[in-house]
């Protein structure tokens, strides 16, 4: 193993944006077991502090290649397309418009059911929206475009967490 690898060749993976979740899960588990400090005890402290290192650092790359949109924003900025989420809000008029309709909707919801509706259509632009950044950075090798989906997706992440907000405040 080697500090200096990206997430993808750390975990013997293509970096390709579609991966199989329990191929991750899986990887993740061996190398934890490979990094594991108490198997180093008997080597002293050093060779534990050399494993522990390795094991933060496999868990930080099994939480971005197992979260999809995560993976995608990770894909971007290695192409050299950062997310800068930060400082470049800029979306599409269609998004935009999109995200007015669903804050509209939110604030007149009224019942589980309609937060229900607005759940399942937030999750099927969140589906859509993956499939996206799947072409963009495995077909297309257009990691400028991912980045703008991924800055989409965390949009729509905050947005769903406000639907989770709005169901407990109607629950009191």
């Amino acid at each position: 193993m080697n500090l200096q690898s990206d997430d993808f060749e750390l975990f013997g993976l293509a970096r390709n944006f579609a991966q199989d979740r329990s191929a991750i899960d899986t990887r993740w588990k061996e190398l934890q077991r490979e990094a594991h400090p108490d198997k180093f005890a008997a080597q002293g402290a050093a060779a534990q502090r050399v494993a522990m290192q390795w094991s933060v650092r496999i868990n930080e790359a099994y939480q971005r290649l197992k979260d999809p949109m995560r993976r995608a924003a990770y894909l971007s900025e290695l192409h050299g397309a950062p997310i800068r989420a930060e400082d470049n809000t800029a979306m599409p008029a269609a998004f935009l418009m999109q995200q007015m309709e669903w804050r509209e909707a939110l604030e007149e919801a009224q019942s589980d059911s309609e937060l229900d509706a607005l759940d399942n259509a937030v999750a099927q632009a969140r589906q859509a929206a993956l499939a996206e950044c799947e072409a963009l950075i495995d077909r297309q090798h257009d990691y400028a475009g991912a980045a703008r989906q991924v800055r989409a997706l965390m949009f729509i992440a905050r947005f769903a967490d406000d639907i989770e907000r709005r169901r407990e405040q109607l629950g009191q």
